[in-house]
């Protein structure tokens, strides 16, 4: 005989199946609100990992300044004692091109007084080939720059051996001889071996390397 009333399992399963299907009111909102809670929050962590990463960076980049250019020298002062050197020019470098030119090579001796006085001579062959001779005297300066390794030196003396159809190459000349000035800059690389350069008037710049004689 039918029953009028419904089965408790019956009701039981409708009511399962009814919520299973029916659509939750605001859980889709609900759950992309989470999600994009956690997003942002994510994004705020990872910028903060950036800059903490990168501020020590910053303050060390900032702390340390890059090393200054260093060239190697020793500090260089008149000597306590009479001091002798050897001076060698390989090569002359002309302000001006002339034809005729040619290499000028030069080899000299110079004595130093502990006060800076220098006494010496050169042969060379001049700036046309011809053998020349230098005798002068003058000054090796010290202590004038910051950079302990730097000097001065100027000197003046006879110069002869532009002769015949160059003597007119350089001023004041009689009969090969001429009045001769000389101003340098120079570098002491060890205690012993010094680069020079060397103004020759307004003909042209000598390389010159000295080294001091023990």
């Amino acid at each position: 005989m039918a029953s009028s009333q419904a089965h408790p399992w019956s009701v039981i399963r409708s009511t399962a199946i009814s919520q299973l299907t029916t659509p939750r009111v605001g859980a889709c909102p609900d759950l992309r609100a989470e999600r994009a809670a956690f997003m942002n929050l994510a994004a705020l962590a990872g910028a903060g990992a950036l800059i903490a990463c990168a501020v020590p960076a910053l303050g060390q980049t900032e702390a340390e300044p890059p090393a200054a250019l260093e060239f190697p020298g020793t500090p260089v002062e008149p000597s306590a004692a009479v001091r002798w050197r050897v001076l060698f020019s390989p090569y002359t470098w002309h302000f001006s091109y002339d034809a005729a030119h040619k290499p000028v090579v030069m080899l000299g001796l110079e004595r130093e007084r502990p006060d800076g006085i220098v006494l010496g001579g050169t042969v060379f062959s001049n700036s046309f080939g011809q053998p020349s001779v230098y005798a002068f005297g003058g000054q090796r300066l010290y202590g004038w720059s910051p950079w302990k390794p730097l000097f001065a030196e100027w000197t003046a003396g006879l110069l002869y051996g532009y002769t015949g159809e160059y003597q007119h190459k350089v001023p004041l000349n009689y009969k090969g001889f001429s009045p001769g000035i000389v101003a340098g800059l120079g570098w002491q690389f060890s205690p012993v071996i010094a680069g020079q350069l060397n103004l020759l008037g307004t003909s042209g710049l000598m390389f010159q390397i000295s080294i001091d004689v023990p």
